[in-house]
């Protein structure tokens, strides 16, 4: 293999492990295997999750209008194009916490049956999703210049 090839893929894999650590993993030794609970492959995505993402997304989404569950589902996978798709095993706690903490509120379509449960933001809601906007935005701008990072040293 030539130097100047190898040199690349130095470059490459270090600027990949640099925007995991930036992302706030920790990149694994090759062969090593994942955390319990991560899913291979997924270095950002897991940390989008652990960082209020998706709260902050959710209250975001919300405080546009109510909302209910497969809809937000729905709307984080197009916005995302994909990357955090949320599946309902994580949106409905991640509702019903917000609704246990005050955060948003509840009512059902249909209150003679279950149905949808379209979700507002409250007014401590309001307040927490403005306190979210600061403190993500940093994490988001450090994934947002990793990914750029690695598509400029990758693509060139």
């Amino acid at each position: 293999m030539a130097r100047s090839e190898a040199s690349k893929r130095d470059r490459s894999r270090r600027a990949a492990q640099a925007a995991v650590e930036q992302a706030g993993g920790a990149a694994r030794p090759r062969g090593e295997p994942a955390p319990r609970g991560a899913r291979k492959g997924d270095p950002f995505t897991g940390e989008l999750r652990r960082r209020e993402v998706l709260p902050l997304l959710v209250m975001h989404l919300i405080a546009q209008g109510p909302s209910y569950g497969n809809q937000l589902m729905e709307r984080i996978a197009g916005m995302t194009e994909g990357v955090l798709s949320v599946n309902p095993n994580t949106m409905y706690p991640l509702l019903r916490r917000l609704e246990d903490e005050g955060l948003i509120e509840g009512q059902w379509e249909h209150p003679e049956r279950r149905s949808r449960r379209f979700y507002s933001l409250t007014e401590t809601g309001r307040a927490q999703y403005a306190e979210l906007l600061e403190e993500v935005r940093p994490f988001l701008d450090s994934v947002g210049r990793s990914i750029d990072e690695i598509v400029r040293e990758v693509y060139g």
